[in-house]
């Protein structure tokens, strides 16, 4: 399987993970254009994408979505408190019959030759998950917009072979930025999303020995920036108990406007 990052940031996301015969994008928040572009540079075309699994409802999550998925009939896959707040966005506008499919919390199905699994999140939607996914002893997942993480997110992230995780601010930076108040804690409740440092405390707990590739995602334009983000979890990873070193991690960090390495597992 390869995992790629075709935009993430907290002003669109779009991850690919697929293989030689199934293509899913996870998230559609960037332009018809852009995911097209980003396809495009995988070697895949529009009409062979297999499916869309959509995290939550949020438009930066699914901004491209509709145009996209009508274009090439792309099915979409979303739970249901989700695919109620897509089918409420008048911005993706009217779905044709058929191309929104619900899918339960912790009840796999499987796309093409690769099985999928949702858990669910912590965040302001109406029902948010993160996916992992595996074809045979691969195993890949996508978790972002996640306001903390406990045992049970822990545990749907072991045994993993590579990631995107999100890493959406630095705590100063937040807390001394130009966002209201409300907005400020909105972003470090437990419905917001994850710091630099949260974040590499949860890899902390999850790395192995078989990981390829870990991609920090979702960084906030007005809170982060990839240096900091990098070198802190880094840090939280060497200071922490795992026994891992964050330099000697595969640890790049997902940007907003180009498509990252891609990683082959």
């Amino acid at each position: 399987m390869r995992l790629c990052s075709i935009a993430s940031g907290s002003s669109g996301n779009c991850i690919y993970v697929g293989d030689d015969h199934t293509h899913l994008l996870v998230d559609t928040g960037i332009s018809k254009k852009r995911i097209e572009a980003g396809l495009h540079h995988l070697g895949v075309k529009g009409e062979e994408v297999d499916g869309i699994l959509i995290t939550h409802e949020h438009i930066d999550h699914i901004q491209g979505l509709g145009v996209f998925s009508r274009k090439f009939g792309v099915p979409i896959y979303a739970t249901a408190g989700t695919v109620a707040g897509i089918s409420a966005c008048n911005s993706i506008g009217k779905m044709p019959e058929g191309l929104l499919n619900i899918v339960e919390i912790d009840s796999d199905f499987c796309l093409g030759e690769i099985n999928v699994h949702p858990f669910a999140i912590s965040h302001d939607a109406k029902e948010p998950c993160g996916y992992r996914m595996e074809k045979g002893e691969a195993k890949v997942a996508v978790a972002t917009d996640l306001g903390f993480y406990d045992d049970y997110i822990v545990e749907n992230l072991q045994g993993l072979d590579a990631l995107l995780i999100e890493a959406n601010h630095d705590v100063k930076m937040l807390e001394l930025g130009p966002y209201p108040y409300p907005l400020k804690r909105r972003v470090m409740g437990e419905k917001g999303h994850l710091s630099n440092e949260s974040s590499g405390r949860l890899l902390s707990s999850i790395l192995n020995d078989k990981i390829k590739g870990i991609l920090l995602g979702h960084l906030s334009k007005e809170n982060n920036y990839e240096e900091l983000a990098y070198e802190t979890v880094k840090l939280e990873i060497t200071m922490g108990e795992s026994g891992y070193r964050g330099e000697d991690l595969p640890l790049m960090v997902a940007r907003r406007d180009t498509v990252s390495e891609i990683i082959t597992v």
